[in-house]
């Protein structure tokens, strides 16, 4: 434990400013020379990992805490497919024990942090076989955490934790439907004689909406049950009407989507074949009458909050971002518009053209946070997902494209290595200038001596 400490501790030395940290010239050289192969790089980020990775086994949960840290920083700093290849179940299992009810004595950030590496974990992978079993092993450990958090920061983790592994390793539709079914208990729990109905929070209907959302737009049949689909759009239109602006928008999007895969649609199919049929049969008559009614009430609320004014300490940003999403959504209803949204990947553009597309795109972003470009650039996964090709940067063998927080280790003004570098120059200046004068040839002579 001391040893892998004191690795870690040398490892946070690369972040000091301090002017201690500047290296001999012959470590600032060979320092350079790593960095600008791609071998010495890799092996110093599996190193690290594996740190990380035997951390999880410590008894104190901050230590655990700070490994998953570590690792999710790592994932999104890097694809980490040498890593995965050699220790994909380890690091499953690890995360898995960590969630479990009972495996550890784990706090609820761990808990978060260890759901959140599973999704990196899958949206590394890609799909296949590993990605197949990171739902398997998956699902019923989140269902059951899921069932009894109580915190909402972890259980906003758990349902994207959900959300991502079921969208890369679920194999049918039926799959899809159960996690969606998990994310709607969530704030919809089912109440019996020990269950006691608990107001859920605008942060938790936002992360179980946005989740749900994401997993509806992969869906391709729908099962047109009318009950279930008639109490899903009268529940998003009721949140049309709450005071929280994260909870409209994400209604918003979801009511939006609903209406762009069809749902009206193919009941108003169903109607006009029903049309000739006994009163029993004519149910899905009455279903799309009904459902076009909710869309009517949908569509003057989209109106009312497209022009909503601002309250006292609404931020403007919000305010814009609801508007502008209600005014498309409108355009959407009348006009059968999706917004088109181009995004600046790099050098490259990423454009989406459906509401589908526009969730998927936003719901990931916001899981990857930081490495949502870098996974954009390298991730095959999501360039599938997506259609992106990025611009193919060929590199040289000995060429290795730096990450944003390695360049800003080593190349930064007060990086450890610019100033070895600065003081390497100075010697090489001082070299220079002894030759035409033998006082500082002498003098350098003997110090490097």
């Amino acid at each position: 434990m001391g040893k892998r400490n004191s690795q870690r501790k040398s490892a946070a030395m690369f972040d000091s400013d301090d002017d201690s940290s500047v290296t001999s010239s012959s470590t600032a050289r060979s320092d350079l020379m790593s960095v600008s192969g791609t071998e010495d790089v890799q092996f110093d980020q599996e190193s690290l990992l594996d740190q990380a990775l035997d951390a999880l086994d410590e008894k104190r949960g901050s230590t655990r805490e700070k490994a998953f840290l570590s690792i999710i920083d790592a994932f999104n700093t890097n694809m980490q497919h040498q890593f995965v290849d050699k220790k994909f179940a380890t690091l499953l299992h690890q995360c898995l024990a960590s969630i479990k009810k009972g495996s550890k004595k784990a706090s609820a950030k761990e808990i978060a942090l260890a759901s959140h590496a599973i999704g990196c974990l899958a949206l590394t992978v890609g799909c296949g076989d590993n990605a197949r079993e990171i739902f398997e092993e998956s699902v019923r450990p989140l269902d059951e955490s899921l069932a009894s958090s109580a915190d909402v920061s972890k259980t906003q983790s758990l349902l994207e934790c959900l959300a991502i592994i079921t969208f890369i390793g679920g194999n049918d539709q039926e799959e899809t439907e159960r996690s969606m079914d998990t994310m709607w208990r969530v704030i919809h729990p089912k109440l019996g004689s020990n269950v006691v109905a608990v107001k859920p929070s605008a942060q938790l209907i936002t992360a179980v909406v946005s989740a749900w959302s994401f997993l509806l737009s992969t869906v391709s049949n729908l099962k047109l049950n009318a009950k279930n689909w008639q109490n899903s759009i009268s529940y998003l239109s009721t949140l049309l009407d709450k005071g929280d602006r994260s909870v409209r928008i994400a209604a918003g999007e979801a009511l939006a989507l609903i209406f762009e895969i069809g749902v009206i649609d193919k009941f108003s199919a169903e109607s006009k074949s029903a049309r000739d049929t006994t009163q029993e049969e004519s149910k899905p008559q009455e279903s799309y009458i009904f459902l076009q009614g909710l869309k009517g009430k949908v569509i003057n609320q989209c109106k009312n909050l497209s022009v909503e004014a601002g309250g006292k300490g609404s931020a403007k940003k919000d305010l814009n971002s609801q508007r502008n999403l209600f005014r498309d959504i409108l355009e959407f209803f009348e006009y059968g518009y999706s917004p088109e949204i181009s995004m600046k990947i790099g050098g490259d553009s990423l454009q989406t053209s459906s509401w589908s597309q526009m969730i998927q795109l936003n719901f990931i972003k916001h899981f990857l946070g930081g490495g949502f470009t870098k996974h954009m650039q390298e991730n095959e996964f999501l360039h599938d997902v997506f259609g992106f090709t990025p611009k193919k940067r060929y590199l040289n063998n000995n060429e290795h494209r730096m990450s944003g927080g390695e360049k800003r280790m080593f190349k930064s003004p007060n990086s450890v290595l610019n100033k070895a570098r600065t003081q390497l120059l100075n010697k090489q200046r001082l070299l220079s200038e002894g030759r035409n004068f033998g006082h500082y040839a002498v003098s350098v002579a003997d110090d490097e001596a």
